[in-house]
């Protein structure tokens, strides 16, 4: 059996070695790749790759970034490569598979894959710590952008994919909302909507007991019946 894999790293020759090395290999099964953090979450939640062989050093989000903003249900394992040894201590205290040096050899890839065959074929899932998200990767156009979660008002998911507000426009993220509600403090006050509570200013209840949450900047957030009194508690009213 072959495992899926997927390469993230900012050096596109880097990529590219591995990538061999990958396909040389009788474990793998080269899936893709991606250029950046943010390219990174996309492709693993479109692939749906085994493992991950990602970067620590990137620009914009490093490594270690991206995997705070996987989604725990769709967490592949994680191999960190790193020109830095430096960083391999930190890897493991991520609970990282193993990691890599640059460059790669093919003889350290397969002592990794002796590792994986082991940790896969037993059919574990990955249990990695799960740690607070700080920024999300969103994307408005051909624009790349790490928002602050304190600066997001709301989050919301519809047809089109998962939005996230801030008081000056709306962005699209790769982060699921079950992902986003289980790794900040953001309020669930629907089933498509999360709020952040530093941006409410009031909440108009409705005779039907749902309720309008207006935010700061004078948006509307939808709150269900089924939220309104799990919301008035977490908020102490």
């Amino acid at each position: 059996m072959k495992y899926r894999a997927l390469v993230i790293d900012d050096e596109p020759y880097a990529r590219e070695e591995l990538k061999y090395l990958l396909n040389e290999s009788e474990l793998f099964e080269y899936a893709g790749e991606a250029g950046n953090a943010v390219e990174g979450v996309k492709q693993v939640n479109r692939l749906k790759p085994d493992i991950i062989f990602l970067d620590i050093q990137m620009p914009g989000m490093d490594g270690f970034e991206m995997v705070s903003m996987l989604d725990p249900e769709r967490m592949p394992y994680i191999v960190f490569v790193t020109a830095y040894d430096e960083y391999a201590l930190k890897a493991f205290e991520e609970s990282a598979l193993d990691y890599l040096l640059k460059p790669v050899e093919a003889e350290r890839l397969e002592r990794t894959a002796v590792k994986v065959e082991k940790v896969l074929s037993g059919g574990a899932t990955p249990n990695y710590p799960e740690k607070k998200l700080e920024k999300i990767p969103c994307t408005l156009k051909n624009i790349i952008k790490i928002i602050d979660i304190k600066d997001i008002e709301y989050v919301s998911s519809d047809m089109t994919g998962v939005h996230a507000i801030t008081p000056e426009r709306s962005y699209l993220t790769d982060l699921t909302l079950k992902g986003i509600e289980s790794k900040t403090d953001m309020l669930r006050t629907h089933r498509q909507f999360l709020v952040n509570k530093e941006h409410i200013d009031n909440i108009v209840i409705n005779e039907n007991q749902s309720a309008d949450l207006h935010t700061k900047s004078g948006k509307t957030v939808p709150v269900s019946r089924r939220f309104l009194k799990p919301l008035k508690d977490a908020l102490g009213i």
